[in-house]
């Protein structure tokens, strides 16, 4: 890859960022399209967010993304806040653009992609979600965006998280954006309960429960069938098929793991920089 004076430059900040797969995608896109772009990891201490907002425009930088710790403590330090991101109480994408008036530093703006990942993978795979009954299995950041994007398509939401109050947050957060939506709030216990009173419903794991090196774990008792028709996606992609995508396949029901959305998240992120929507199979090849 080329670099040179003309370089345009976006990163991750994160802490810590070693483990991050981001700049395989975006400077896959970039060299396959032949673009001057280069994406790099930020490794960004907690405490100088504020310095790391301000001075990266100094440096250059079209935008940047943002995750664990910094998607909620980047906030304050924007111009602008795109409405979703507002709603959802995070943000993972910052562009920075000239003002109106040309004075210095330039305007940035914070949006979540998260949301349009999903949205976009689902659709992708043919799986309905429009005024469907969802259960969304956990309550931390990522079931924000999960959340979000089903109310903002009229589905019916149950909202199962291991510490009731969490979920009674996440919900109180998001009816203040959505005021007529259906949805409401349990506990983890009341599972059994909740699948015996929907129908074909989508379920969304955001919990870490699965992932490597913790892969004989899963969210779904074992002696709990899945309603008929039931789709589930699973929000963890390594590994590539979990042990809740097994028990839903060993039921009958279809499945998904999250690589999907984060592909969809970053191909957004993407868009927003550029002003193009980069080819998915070059970040899944990739990848």
């Amino acid at each position: 890859m080329k670099v040179d004076g003309k370089t345009e430059l976006i990163g991750l900040l994160g802490w810590p960022v070693s483990h991050t797969k981001s700049p395989i995608l975006h400077n896959a896109v970039s060299e396959a399209t032949g673009r001057n772009l280069v994406y790099l990891p930020l490794a960004v201490h907690p405490d100088a967010v504020g310095d790391a907002i301000r001075g990266l425009p100094a440096l250059g930088f079209v935008g940047v993304n943002a995750t664990v710790p910094h998607k909620q403590a980047i906030m304050p330090f924007l111009d602008e806040i795109d409405p979703a991101a507002q709603a959802i109480g995070a943000v993972n994408t910052i562009f920075f653009t000239e003002r109106d008036d040309e004075s210095y530093p330039p305007k940035s703006t914070g949006y979540n992609t998260d949301w349009i990942g999903l949205r976009e993978d689902l659709l992708g795979q043919g799986v309905r979600f429009d005024g469907r009954d969802c259960l969304v299995l956990g309550a931390g950041g990522s079931a924000r965006a999960v959340v979000y994007m089903l109310l903002a398509a009229q589905a019916r939401v149950y909202l199962l998280a291991r510490r009731p109050e969490q979920a009674e947050s996440v919900a109180a957060d998001m009816l203040a954006y959505f005021p007529d939506a259906q949805m409401t709030t349990h506990g983890m216990t009341d599972l059994e309960m909740i699948v015996g009173q929907v129908e074909r419903p989508l379920i969304l794991n955001t919990t870490p429960l699965g992932m490597t090196p913790h892969i004989d774990r899963s969210v779904w008792p074992d002696d709990l069938p899945f309603p008929t028709e039931s789709f589930v996606y699973d929000l963890v992609y390594t590994p590539a098929t979990t042990k809740l995508m097994r028990q839903a396949a060993e039921s009958g029901c279809g499945s998904s793991n999250g690589l999907g959305m984060l592909l969809g998240q970053a191909a957004e992120a993407y868009r927003i920089w550029t002003g193009h929507m980069p080819d998915l199979e070059i970040m899944r090849r990739a990848l």
